[in-house]
């Protein structure tokens, strides 16, 4: 069952933890369906230094500014990364997934999450909503146990434990 706007429109802390064990579903036309299961995702909050958002909105940022349940993508590096937005300013990272057939891709990392499901900028302030191009939905059976740690890959604000990550043992068993 896909999200509604309401799941989105909630504390972002939760929102994050939600989305452990959600499948994303990326359709391009003319291919097979890719799917994945979520298994760590990473907050980022009004008065949060590392937010993108941070300083108010701007001409990369004004996705996270649209409301909640836009896809809000950005370039680092030679990769993107994907977000969720939920309330104005704020935002969900998409850390890592399980892939499920036909997608054989390691996703260890937001950057390798993305190029696997060929999201780009082009994908970027789509409504996860009302889109069939990008969606997410609902994980099957309650919230995995996960552990919260602190951020990384980042250099401000990186202790603080914003970051979710589904335990092994669910991820070998019940993401498939």
């Amino acid at each position: 069952m896909p999200w509604a706007r309401g799941d989105f429109d909630r504390p972002t802390l939760e929102v994050a933890q939600d989305l452990l064990g959600a499948r994303l579903v990326r359709t391009v036309p003319g291919e097979a369906p890719q799917t994945v299961v979520l298994t760590e995702t990473e907050a980022y909050v009004s008065g949060d230094p590392a937010n993108h958002a941070f300083l108010g909105p701007n001409r990369k940022n004004w996705t996270m500014f649209t409301g909640p349940g836009h896809l809000y993508v950005y370039p680092i590096h030679r990769y993107f990364c994907a977000n969720v937005t939920t309330p104005p300013g704020e935002a969900v990272l998409l850390r890592s997934a399980v892939p499920l057939p036909p997608l054989q891709a390691r996703l260890g990392g937001p950057g390798l999450l993305c190029q696997a499901l060929n999201l780009t900028r082009a994908q970027d302030g789509i409504d996860l909503i009302a889109s069939e191009e990008v969606r997410v939905v609902r994980r099957e059976g309650e919230l995995p146990r996960f552990r919260v740690t602190p951020r990384i890959g980042i250099r401000r604000h990186r202790e603080a434990p914003l970051r979710f990550v589904i335990d092994e043992e669910w991820v070998g068993s019940r993401s498939r």
